[in-house]
């Protein structure tokens, strides 16, 4: 056992693999859920307040009325969805979770909202149809490996009409800079996050080569061993701006956050709006 716990604790290579879809696993992803629907939590999604001015300062920046279909990549239980189609968006929402895609579509039936929500990895999607605007909010774009994200910029492109829009947010190296390496551990007698029954966590969180962090969490249950990486990739504005120009796109604006807030070096987040060139 110990050796096995052992070599669990081994640093991983960049942008190893959680084996297995936490995501949709039966307990975590109600964990998920409750934290992306807790509005004075900022962990699955952003304060309710935030999200509130950020919907509506991304109708003023890219109208409805003038880009009417938008798709929503990582919409989790349509929390920004609903807010887009209650502004006039014609809402396609996509995630990875069923969980997340069936609180949101009993969510828009009890509202009389016209969403249409999809089950899909959106590093797979294939819609057969291309909208307005698209946008991937909450850094998750960071949250993929190098290759994944070309992936999924080129799915991007092409899911947009000519001259559509993306916006899309990454975490920055000001945020990088203040992550601590460190190690903890949890003694969880009566469950927690990633278990119901009794378990200890433990959590790692450093720092990789090219500005990546992992933060890195270790069960230990009677019966199992089990290792959940949650990967950063944190951008400088040149960086960004490369990436996703290579791909493509032309940038029309930077922000300091999807509300809109000017860009400054020392801002945690970056928000870049970008168009496809033809």
């Amino acid at each position: 056992m110990f050796s096995n716990i052992r070599k669990a604790l081994e640093k991983p290579p960049l942008y190893k693999k959680t084996e297995g879809a936490f995501w949709d696993d039966e307990y975590i992803s109600k964990q998920m859920l409750r934290a992306h629907l807790d509005p004075d939590f900022e962990g699955a999604s952003r304060k309710a307040e935030f999200i509130e001015e950020s919907a509506i300062w991304i109708n003023k920046t890219v109208p409805s009325s003038s880009n009417p279909l938008l798709l929503d990549i990582g919409c989790g239980p349509g929390i920004y969805a609903e807010k887009f189609t209650k502004l006039g968006y014609q809402v396609t929402g996509v995630d990875f979770s069923r969980r997340s895609i069936d609180y949101g579509r009993t969510s828009a039936r009890k509202q009389n909202l016209n969403i249409d929500y999809l089950y899909k990895n959106y590093l797979d999607m294939n819609l057969q149809k291309q909208f307005d605007f698209i946008t991937l909010i909450y850094c998750d774009y960071g949250a993929l490996t190098t290759n994944e994200r070309k992936l999924l910029m080129e799915k991007v492109f092409l899911h947009l009409k000519p001259h559509g829009k993306l916006l899309l947010d990454v975490f920055s190296i000001a945020k990088f800079i203040t992550f601590e390496e460190k190690q903890t551990w949890e003694d969880c007698a009566n469950g927690g996050f990633w278990r119901g029954e009794s378990h200890i966590a433990l959590n790692r969180c450093c720092k990789y080569t090219d500005n990546v962090t992992l933060e890195q969490t270790t069960i230990l249950t009677d019966s199992e061993i089990a290792n959940y990486y949650l990967w950063t990739t944190y951008f400088t504005k040149e960086a960004l701006i490369k990436e996703v120009t290579d791909a493509g796109f032309k940038v029309c604006n930077v922000f300091g956050d999807v509300k809109g807030s000017p860009y400054k070096e020392d801002n945690y987040t970056m928000t870049i709006l970008l168009e496809k060139t033809i």
